[in-house]
């Protein structure tokens, strides 16, 4: 825990900083890393799933069948224990590196053990941040971290999401960021449990807001924000078990901004308020906030004025100040900053004191209290008068008038309800007290009612300091609901009340929106674009929970008090329970239940809705049944009832003596602030806020709302549809605020302040808890589906203008006024330009979609683009700005000239007297024409500004108008569109209510007709009846009177008796024999069901083991197909950067080569430029020696001229002649001098020529050699880089690469020994025949070499030119040589280069056939799997057909049952009417005293057929019910057919989808062998290129061994017959050859390696050089040759073994025809006979070559 404390110690700048640059590090991983990860995969760890967390565990191989299927055998990493587990207790674990990563996306793989060890780690680190695809998840850290300081404000600002770390701050940037871009309308929504921080990220957001995009004028400042926040949690804010600080009411922020991205507005709307907390709450609970701030921070005066200087004891709304100091301290803190926030918004002291006011006298109601049954005669009052005194004059009323307003007036009838606090006792009391509303009640109801338009002003105050009147083009929205409320979970046992339940309904809604946004959207998105995801996991949304609340009746418009069948929500529920006359709360559950109840009880999994443990509770599942909630439903009907005491609130305070209350809510009267008594805060004069509050109001009257807004419960459901559908006009932005652990929230006060430090627990989580909130918001399904789709998308015309900047030689191919016809066409040959893997987007039907990820690197690049375009744009425009400014400055110059030219002339004129007058009388000429037009002008000026004044004065006058005009246009159009929506809703309703008047009153006509006739008919049967009886009674007693035969008709009684008797008890045995087989058959039939009910379980719950084993495998099989993907994205990234590297090596070495061409092309123009500089300086010093010759002829001159004027006997003719003389003496004195000047000129000229050239090739160097170095950098990188990667890859080809090297070396030994046998057999005597023939052409070519070097040293041209030959001849040869080693080394970086494509192609090849098989594998099951369908198709059918077949007969059945029907009426029509006769006969017959025993008869056969009618009526009865359930299983049938049909029709399309991959699959099967071959064909082609090249090195090096031979040789030769002059150039040129060898050789010294016998000639060139310049001396001082060489030094090119002159003459043989200097040495074609004739006399002229020969 230590690094705990310390990471929570760091600043949260560097912090977030560290870990954004350790995120982004991530992806570029050192060689340790990627070996670490291998040895993490090898090892395969796995998390352990149990009922306390998870925990990181290693699976251990184990045997085939040693375990039972769906067995593992794990080993636990914290202890080593080892375990059997299933497989569906075990996830797989990330690698390291994953622990902290920002994005939950970006996770190898994605489980919900991973997830939580992800957030886990970050949170323990003090990152409570997280991205979670496109939302982001907020851990509340339960204390007050300072990572929202200003500076850490400014490092989001400007910023891309990709480019910035999780934050609260990014949720902002981003959505501002794309307000800006699309100039939509954006929203935040916070979703979360109560506590999770919702409202602290909401001030956060905001802040940011109005930081970062300012306001003008500065009128939005985060001061005024903060006091906005104050106020709200004063007035909205109290203490609960969930929250020391929660939030009891619904807002909205509404940012609107201007074109320049500033804030211009703003705006809070207000709902769902829990305004009966002032009154009554649950336990341990407390008001409102700024009741105990009143209390405490009130000054003397305003209590004086309060009348709180004297405190109850007890309240009935229980308002007490509070006992603790430290509470007390706090709440006066807080009171001050309350006061100084009002005073930020504007709220002057007698608004304040009008808040006061109504708080006080709130506070003293509840001081007041009320009787509990009345007084005496029955009467509702005051309890204490005095403390109601006291409020009736804060309210500034009468205490009357006030009593009044709560007690008169009330509705009779309304249903008792229990408070908050009230118990079962307390309940039963109230209950039996009478069905009249209590006084208690009223009062609450004023109270409750004071304070709702209490806070509806406090908003009204609020929104007027935050509106303005700049336009505005957006805006954005910011939704805080309170959370999910659960008392259970902050250990409390009471159940959950009315206004919990509403909250938990927003964030269910909300929960809804998101989703629909995050799923079906998107899926509908793909169905209609075409594009197939197998998403088969994702499960509904949480409507059914929503359903059970506010589902709506289709009859909803109908006033009717009937009770129906249709299912409805809790809320309508509520509102029918209260109207109708026996409602209850039981009854409202019942309804409930039986509309959305479960079926098996007390199961959770089967419903959302359950039972609870006493009758008034239920449980509801919020958040997809992951939060169950206990509801207690006592006293819920009378929140759907009216108390006009609320009402009367308004009216009191309007009607307030006091005249800043009076003129507060009169004021607030005349707008339309409130809407149906919900929604508070419609203010707003801008066009965003009337836009928003007609949404409202439309909400609230149309349709169904138009008729039930005034309900109460119907409000909640109205208000929260206000709410969503404000939200879902723009772009949501989620962010997921979640509950750390459950036991922070029930306890104290753990929040620190911003300086201290908080302790190391608050920084643990709770698993279970996170799980919950985890599975709830359905965070993993939104990120499967955010990794598996294409969550960015653009329509393909935006896309092309978005991105056409990217190839900017598409738009020169077209040119830029190009009209795209095709735009799908026009995006393909874009994207192909882009070169993105085809993987990482889809073409749709209208737009382009890409995988996540794609679309921000494509924008990246467009950035770095626009940059590039920007910055040549600014270059351009800048010279363009610079060649006007010259342009200007030219003319500038221009005019300066001609002003300079004009002061000059007038100083000429100046002086001139008639320009003086003209300057005088000239201006006295105008003065009087200057006068007149100045005053026309004055004139014309006045009447402008008259005409000027009544324009603007016409014109603020129609401004004025046109503002009136159109707020009463406003004004009337919403009146306007509330009145029709009322219409038409009222002609709805009045059309579906004459309709439902009209059919009842048709069917009660039908009914009082049937009506009628059956009494008739009833008293017609009972006459006749009471007739028999009494008829029979008379008989009975007149045979008795009368007759004696009485025994006789009593023993025949008695008999029928005793049969009856009989009769009953036999009937009763049969019975009882039935029944008993009956209960038998149920008993078994029972056991039956029993058993197939448990066989049903045991499948579910195997079909739910098999379902979540399937998502297992899914998810795992997704995420390693990410992962390919990912690999393939990767390896095309890291082609693409080889191709681009490729690229700029080959242009590196075309520049370096560019450049080695330069240089030499300098070197060269640098030697000759020193040779003309030496020549030049070599004649300089010629005229120097002339100009001092001719100086000392000057001067020898002037001697004799001196003379000569000494002498004056000189005669005039020669003095004459000696002038002539020394004028053309100086003429060619001048001459030369000029001559030397120019001379001089030129040499200087040369030598800045030069020194530039020396600059400039001293600048090429260093630049060069910067580029060289960085290419060399830049390539070493990329090489070490590439071997690195490259290591791992060559590692797997080494041993077939020498496996093949073996095979080949044995080869090369065959060939060998092969070659040295036929040498060897062939060898013998030959061998010295050729040694002997290779001895004498040798000897004959040396000794033709060396007469020709005779011949050329003698005629001294012939001998340079042959060294110069030889000079080039060795310098081709040494640059084919590097050029060779050069190329050599280049196939073999290709070679390289092709081993590596062939080992890429070869693991591409094995990776597609694995996927190969796996498609055949997945192809076969599917074929097994259609097999089998098929089969229960076809046993469906044949059913189907059977059941048809039996309906057919049943209905052929029915058919006849119809008509014996048909005959069995008619029957009874005809008996009816022969009983008609007969009782008219029977009538007739009483008159005529016939037999009675006639009568009875007839009776009987009436009595039979009735029972036979009655029978055939249960007959047709049983008939039509089986007819019914035949219908149903026929239905069933044609149901599950259907779905048969599409499941095969599903499963036909997945093999077809399947043999498409297998056929593409194949398809780049086959261009990867394609590539292989041609891979292969390079290699062989590359290797041949090498041998050849190999072997043109070998030749070459033959050459020019031989050349350097052939130098050897001659060299005894040329030392005997050189000259003193040739001799020096020979010097010369073989100095400069050997200088420019050496050259070479060092600059080619790291390349390749010279052979040591061309060292050794070379060596020998350089020692003889060095003794032939002494010999040159010795010639050029005694006039003769004298060799210093001594003969073993010139023997030594000629003393070598046989066996060294056979391999040369072997190598010259191989190099003969490509050899350049054979073909030379050959080109003479002189005959043997010639060459021994010259070879004679070579010998004979000098004898020491001879004899060393």
């Amino acid at each position: 825990m230590l690094w705990l404390q310390g990471s929570v110690e760091e600043d949260p700048f560097t912090l977030l900083q560290a870990s954004h640059a350790a995120a982004k590090q991530s992806q570029v991983k050192t060689e340790e890393q990627i070996a670490a990860e291998q040895a993490w995969y090898g090892s395969e760890k796995v998390w352990l799933v149990h009922k306390d967390g998870f925990s990181l565990a290693t699976v251990v191989k184990t045997e085939a069948g040693s375990l039972p299927e769906g067995k593992l055998k794990i080993k636990l990493e914290h202890d080593g224990t080892v375990l059997d587990v299933d497989e569906d207790d075990v996830e797989k674990a990330n690698p390291p590196s994953y622990d902290r990563s920002e994005d939950l996306a970006s996770l190898l793989y994605l489980n919900e053990s991973s997830v939580m060890h992800c957030l886990r780690q970050r949170y323990g680190g003090n990152l409570i941040h997280s991205y979670a695809g496109p939302n982001i998840v907020v851990i509340n850290p339960l204390s007050t971290p300072s990572m929202y300081s200003e500076k850490v404000m400014h490092m989001f600002k400007g910023c891309r999401r990709e480019d910035a770390a999780p934050h609260i701050y990014s949720v902002a940037q981003s959505a501002y960021r794309n307000l800006l871009t699309t100039r939509q309308d954006q929203s935040v929504v916070l979703l979360g449990k109560s506590g999770s921080g919702k409202t602290t990220n909401c001030q956060h957001l905001v802040q940011y807001l109005v930081s970062i995009a300012g306001s003008t004028g500065k009128i939005f400042s985060a001061e005024k924000w903060q006091a906005v926040y104050t106020i709200l949690e004063a007035f909205g804010n109290s203490s609960t078990a969930m929250n020391t600080n929660a939030s009891r009411f619904s807002h909205v922020v509404s940012l609107d901004f201007d074109q320049a991205g500033q804030v211009a507005s703003a705006s809070i709307q207000t709902m769902l308020l829990e305004k009966l907390r002032v009154s009554r709450r649950p336990e341990t609970e407390s008001t409102f906030n700024v009741f105990y701030y009143m209390m405490a921070g009130a000054d003397s005066s305003l209590r004086t004025e309060l009348h709180l200087n004297h405190i109850a004891e007890n309240s009935a709304f229980g308002i007490l100040p509070q006992s603790k100091p430290e509470d007390k301290q706090r709440a006066l803190q807080q009171f001050t900053k309350l006061q100084a926030a009002m005073k930020v918004l504007g709220i002057s002291g007698e608004e304040q004191k009008a808040l006061w006011l109504i708080l006080g006298a709130i506070y003293h109601l509840g001081a007041a209290g009320a009787t509990k049954d009345g007084d005496e005669a029955g009467r509702r009052q005051f309890a204490r008068h005095e403390w109601a005194q006291k409020a009736a004059y804060l309210l500034g009323c009468t205490l009357e008038e006030l009593s009044s307003s709560i007690f008169k007036h009330q509705a009779k009838g309304l249903q008792h309800s229990t408070s908050f606090r009230g118990g079962p006792d307390e309940a039963g009391q109230g209950e039996s007290s009478g069905s009249k509303v209590t006084a208690l009640e009223c009062l609450e109801a004023m109270a409750s009612g004071l304070y709702s338009e209490l806070f509806t002003l406090v908003i009204s105050l609020i929104n007027r300091a935050l509106k303005s009147s700049q336009n505005s083009l957006c805006s954005l929205l910011i939704v805080d609901t309170p959370g999910f409320q659960n008392p259970r979970l902050a250990q409390q046992q009471r159940g959950a009340t009315f206004e919990e339940l509403c909250h938990n309904y927003t964030q269910e809604r909300l929960q809804t929106l998101f989703h629909q946004r995050t799923f079906v959207q998107e899926l509908e998105r793909y169905k209609e674009e075409n594009i197939e995801l197998a998403l088969d996991d994702i499960e509904s949304s949480t409507s059914l929970s929503v359903a059970a609340i506010d589902q709506a009746s289709t009859q909803a418009l109908v006033r009717t008090l009937a009770r129906t069948d249709e299912a409805r929500g809790l809320l309508w529920l509520m509102e029918e329970e209260a109207v109708q006359p026996g409602g209850s709360e039981e009854t409202m559950l019942e309804r409930l239940f039986s509309y959305y109840g479960s079926a098996q009880g007390e199961n959770k999994g089967t419903g959302l809705l359950l039972r609870g443990e006493k009758p008034h509770l239920f449980l509801l599942g919020h958040s997809h049944g992951t939060d169950w909630v206990e509801y207690n439903t006592r006293g819920w009907l009378s929140h759907a009832k009216h108390n006009p005491a609320a009402q009367n609130a308004a009216t009191l305070l309007q009607d307030s003596q006091k005249k800043n209350i009076s003129g507060l809510f009169m004021g607030r009267a005349s707008g339309a602030t409130v809407l149906s008594g919900s929604i508070a805060g419609l203010e707003g004069s801008s066009q965003l806020a009337l836009r928003r509050a007609t949404s409202m109001r439309k909400t609230f009257t149309t349709g169904m709302a138009a008729v039930k807004k005034k309900s109460l419960c119907i409000q909640v459901k109205l208000q929260v549809d206000a709410l969503i559908d404000m939200v879902r006009r723009s772009k949501v932005h989620f962010v997921h605020c979640l509950l750390p652990k459950a036991e922070a929230v029930g306890g104290g006060d753990v929040r620190v302040t911003h300086g201290e430090s908080p302790d190391s627990g608050l920084m643990t989580l709770d698993v279970g808890l996170l799980r919950a909130q985890l599975r709830g918001s359905k965070l993993l399904d939104a990120l499967r589906i955010y990794r598996q789709g294409y969550p960015d998308h653009m329509v393909f015309s935006e896309f092309r203008r978005r991105f056409d900047v990217l190839a900017p030689h598409l738009t020169k191919k077209h040119g830029r006024h190009y009209l795209v016809t095709d735009e799908k066409r026009a995006v393909e040959e874009l994207l192909e330009s882009l070169e993105l893997e085809k993987s990482t987007y889809h073409m749709g039907l209208s737009r382009v979609f890409f995988r996540a990820g794609t679309l921000s690197r494509l924008e990246e690049q467009r950035d770095v683009q626009t940059r590039r375009n920007i910055s040549l744009f600014q270059a351009a425009c800048r010279g363009y700005l610079s060649r006007q400014a010259f342009k200007k400055r030219k003319i500038q110059d221009l005019a300066i000239r001609c002003i300079q030219k004009n002061i000059k002339k007038n100083r000429g004129v100046k002086d001139w007297p008639w320009w003086k007058l003209f300057t005088t009388v000239r201006p006295l000429i105008e003065v009087q024409l200057t006068e007149e037009q100045i005053r026309g002008k004055d004139e014309e000026i006045q009447q402008l500004k008259q005409k000027l004044e009544k324009v603007e004065k016409e014109r603020n006058e129609l401004r004025l108008n046109s503002d009136r005009l159109e707020s009463r246009i406003t004004e009337l159009s919403s009146e306007l569109a509330d009145e029709r929506n009322t219409g038409e809703s009222a002609s709805q309703l009045l059309e579906t209510e004459t309709s439902e008047r009209l059919r009842l009153e048709k069917d009660m006509k039908d009914l009082q007709t049937k009506f009628d006739s059956m009494k008739k008919q009833m008293e017609s049967m009972e006459m006749e009846v009471m007739e028999a009886r009494l008829i029979r009674a008379s008989e009975l007693n007149g045979e008795m009177e009368d007759d004696d035969t009485g025994g006789e008709w009593r023993l025949k009684y008695e008999r029928a008796i005793r049969e009856i008797e009989f009769t009953k008890k036999r009937l009763q045995q049969e019975f009882d024999d039935k029944l008993e087989v009956e209960q038998q058959n149920k008993r078994q039939l029972e056991r039956r069901i029993s058993d197939l009910q448990a066989d049903y379980e045991e499948s579910q719950r195997n079909i739910q083991q098999l379902k979540k084993k399937t998502q297992r495998l899914t998810a795992e099989l997704q995420d390693t197909k990410l992962h390919l993907e990912g690999q393939q994205s990767r390896n095309h990234d890291l082609e693409k950067k080889q191709r681009k590297f490729d690229s700029e090596l080959s242009a590196a070495q075309e520049e370096v080569q560019r450049e080695k061409s330069l240089r030499e092309k300098l070197a060269r123009e640098k030697d000759m430029l020193t040779g003309e500089t030496f020549s030049l300086r070599q004649q300089l010093e010629d005229k120097d020696l002339e100009v001092c010759a001719v100086n000392l002829k000057v001067d020898q001159l002037e001697a004799e001229l001196l003379d000569l004027n000494s002498q004056e006997s000189k005669d005039e003719a020669s003095l004459a002649k000696v002038r002539k003389q020394l004028r053309d003496m100086e003429a060619k004195l001048k001459d030369q001098e000029e001559e030397l000047d120019e001379q001089a000129g030129t040499i200087q000229m040369l030598e800045q020529a030069k020194l530039r050239l020396e600059m400039e090739m001293e600048r090429l160097r260093q630049t060069h050699s910067k580029e060289i170095e960085s290419k060399d950098d830049e390539v070493e990188e990329i090489r070490q880089s590439c071997n690195k990667k490259l290591k791992q890859m060559e590692v797997q080809l080494e041993e077939e690469y020498d496996e093949k090297q073996k095979v080949l070396k044995e080869k090369r030994e065959l060939e060998s020994k092969l070659l040295s046998a036929q040498d060897k057999v062939r060898g013998g005597d030959i061998e010295t025949e050729k040694r002997l023939r290779k001895d004498l052409k040798r000897t004959k070519a040396l000794l033709a070499d060396a007469q020709i070097m005779l011949d050329h040293i003698k005629n001294n041209a012939p001998s340079k030119r042959e060294i110069a030959q030889l000079k080039n001849q060795l310098e081709e040869s040494e640059f084919t040589c590097a050029a060779a080693v050069k190329a050599r080394k280049s196939m073999e970086v290709e070679i390289e280069d092709l081993h590596v494509q062939m080992e890429d192609i070869s693991k591409t090849k094995q990776a597609l056939e694995e996927q190969l098989s796996r498609l055949q594998r997945e192809k076969n099951d599917l074929q097994s799997r259609m097999e089998e369908d098929q089969e229960d198709l076809n046993e469906l059918m044949k059913k189907h057909k059977a059941a048809v077949a039996q309906s057919a007969q049943n209905l052929a059945q029915i058919t006849d049952l119809q008509a014996q029907l048909e005959e069995a009426l008619k029957g009874k029509q005809e008996i009816q009417e022969k009983m008609q006769a007969l009782q008219s006969q029977l009538e007739f017959q009483e008159q005529s005293m016939v037999e009675k025993s006639l009568v009875s008869r007839q009776e009987a056969k009436n009595r039979e057929l009735e029972t036979k009618l009655e029978f055939e009526k249960t007959q047709v009865k049983r008939l039509e019910s089986l007819v019914a359930r035949l219908k149903e299983n026929l239905e069933k049938l044609t149901e599950e057919r259907d779905q048969r049909s599409s499941s095969e029709n599903r499963e036909k399309e997945q093999n077809k989808r399947l043999q498409r991959q297998i056929r593409d699959i194949k398809e780049e099967m086959g261009e990867l062998a394609k590539k292989e071959a041609e891979a292969s064909r390079k290699k062989h082609e590359l290797e041949m290129d090498i041998e050849s090249l190999e072997a043109a090195n070998q030749s070459l090096q033959a050459d020019l061994k031989l050349a350097f031979k052939r130098i050897g040789d001659l060299q005894a030769a040329i030392e005997d017959e050189m000259e003193s002059d040739d001799n020096e150039d020979l010097i010369n040129s073989l100095q400069d050859m050997v200088t420019k060898y050496q050259k070479r050789k060092n600059r080619t010294q790291g390349d390749s390696e010279t052979d040591s016998e061309v060292e050794d000639r070379v060596d020998g060139v350089k020692s003889w050089l060095s003794k032939s310049k002494g010999s040159t001396k010795n010639l050029s001082d005694d006039g003769s040759l004298k060799s210093s060489s001594p003969p073993s030094r010139r023997r030594y090119c000629f003393d070598r073994s046989d066996e060294e002159e056979e391999e040369e003459e072997k190598e010259e043989g191989r190099a003969a025809e490509g050899s350049y200097y054979s073909r030379h040495r050959y080109s003479s074609h002189m005959k043997d006979d010639e060459v021994e004739d010259r070879l004679h006399e070579s010998t004979s002229q000098s004898s020491p070559p001879a004899s060393t020969l």
